[in-house]
């Protein structure tokens, strides 16, 4: 009997690899006829082992595709697009070689949202095409509500950049300022909305579509797409990685566990901005003052910036002293903690942390909703203005630092602002402390047997068998 396998690509940046990963075991662990493959593509800055190093357990492996080369300015690119392209043919020869031996029954390719040139390889192997969408049901909804607008009723999106114009989009209960559009679709040095819009297409051209979500969250968007011509879409969330693997970082990892241990209840706001979050020293001071002035606890990660032009994450300081306001660290020694690093998910579900600023990435978000975190809103880069929004107006799940900041607009936000969004988030009787933990229960539920991701999951598993081709 031939080996059904399911080909998985995954967009090989931290915050779309991981999650990947995690529906991948998913998958296998209901599925047993399936196998899975991911493939990696080659990235230099990012390291890989922490998520893939735990799977052997599954009936999953990962194959690492060799380099490729693209101009630096391509890798520039937040899609990165010449460099998928270009690894078309390596993807293409690793499947020939893995049916080569004709005992395996290809199922389908999964592919990443920001990997749909990859669709027409699954077309040239003729097996279906899925997409996996690590992010929200809204924010699918709005890409794909503008390609619509766009393609058909000549909207001309370079209205919205920094605009308080609203736009209705069905799958927010409110309606979208312009001002917290993901900022890729006004750069015109990548093409603005092109790229954005040539993947919104593609996305239409799959079987289906699993997001990072779950009906209870996104009840409102989820129905937005009843009816509609886009794919059928099965909310398989929350997925996120709950194992407190600390990797190489294990010494500093039990040096914030242990300080924590020592806080009380609810008491510390967690600072973290993600993989590439990181800010100039006008706000770092800013951020201080407002931490010394709100009187909380905290512990705050505070990365390095990359060197201008460089292809490169954020990294720690060697000396923290340095950016920060002379005599802080002495001042709040006996609150507060700055660190460069931080195992996130391991501080998230610790007992003493009470609130997350956060810079609204999906993945954070879901793990604030799962561990029952209150959030206060900080967005970076990407489409984290539209998830702050949606926390925010939509769901009532988060307080407001910032809505629409973006790191590379130079706008510095005040002490005051930050001490005022620290009062909102540590407010131990909000509505959105209520809301979260109700949440937090509900996360928990849909996720087992009779839970509705889990129906979902189940419901897709069928559905890909079904689509499986009769000859191959």
């Amino acid at each position: 009997m031939k080996q059904t396998e399911l080909i998985f690509i995954p967009f090989p940046i931290m915050g779309h690899l991981g999650p990947t990963v995690e529906i991948a075991k998913l998958l296998a662990q209901r599925a047993r006829r399936f196998s899975i493959t991911i493939f990696i593509m080659n990235i230099p800055f990012e390291f890989l082992d922490s998520m893939t190093k735990d799977s052997d357990s599954y009936s999953i492996r990962f194959v690492a595709l060799p380099p490729v080369e693209v101009s630096s300015e391509a890798m520039s690119d937040p899609f990165l697009s010449e460099f998928v392209k270009a690894s078309i043919p390596l993807v293409r020869d690793a499947v020939h070689e893995l049916t080569r031996s004709n005992s395996v029954r290809l199922a389908g390719f999964v592919i990443d949202m920001c990997c749909t040139h990859m669709i027409d390889l699954a077309d040239e192997f003729g097996v279906p095409s899925y997409l996996f969408f690590p992010s929200s049901a809204a924010f699918l909804g709005f890409l794909l509500h503008l390609q619509f607008l766009h393609d058909y009723e000549g909207l001309n999106l370079d209205e919205f950049k920094d605009s308080n114009a609203e736009l209705e989009v069905p799958s927010y209960a409110n309606s979208v300022p312009g001002k917290v559009f993901p900022s890729v679709m006004f750069d015109k040095e990548v093409n603005g909305a092109e790229l954005p819009l040539y993947h919104m297409r593609r996305f239409r051209q799959v079987k289906g579509i699993m997001a990072n979500t779950f009906i209870e969250l996104e009840s409102h968007a989820i129905q937005s797409f009843s009816g509609s011509t886009v794919p059928p879409v099965y909310p398989v969330g929350p997925i996120l990685n709950t194992r407190m693997g600390f990797g190489e970082d294990q010494q500093n990892a039990s040096a914030i566990m242990s300080w924590l241990d020592d806080q009380p209840p609810s008491s510390v706001v967690f600072l973290c901005f993600g993989s590439m979050g990181s800010f100039g020293a006008d706000q770092i001071k800013e951020i201080a003052h407002g931490l010394d002035h709100s009187g909380h606890r905290f512990l705050w990660s505070l990365r390095q910036p990359p060197l201008k032009g460089k292809m490169e994450l954020p990294s720690d300081y060697e000396n923290i002293e340095e950016v920060l306001p002379e005599g802080f660290l002495h001042r709040t020694a006996r609150i507060g903690k700055v660190i460069g690093w931080a195992p996130q998910v391991a501080v998230l579900a610790h007992s003493a942390v009470g609130g997350f600023v956060s810079h609204c990435g999906w993945n954070s978000l879901i793990e604030s909703i799962w561990y029952g975190v209150p959030v206060a809103t900080w967005p970076m880069y990407g489409e984290q203005q539209i998830h702050a929004f949606q926390m925010i107006k939509d769901l009532g799940l988060a307080e407001e630092i910032k809505i629409d900041y973006n790191m590379n607009s130079g706008y510095i936000v005040s002490a005051c602002e930050v001490e005022n969004g620290l009062r909102n988030l540590m407010n131990i009787n909000s509505e959105v402390r209520k809301k979260k933990k109700e949440m937090q229960k509900i996360s928990r539920k849909v996720v087992i047997d009779g839970g509705s991701s889990h129906f979902s999951l189940g419901h897709f598993i069928e559905d890909m068998m079904a689509n499986i081709p009769c000859e191959q």
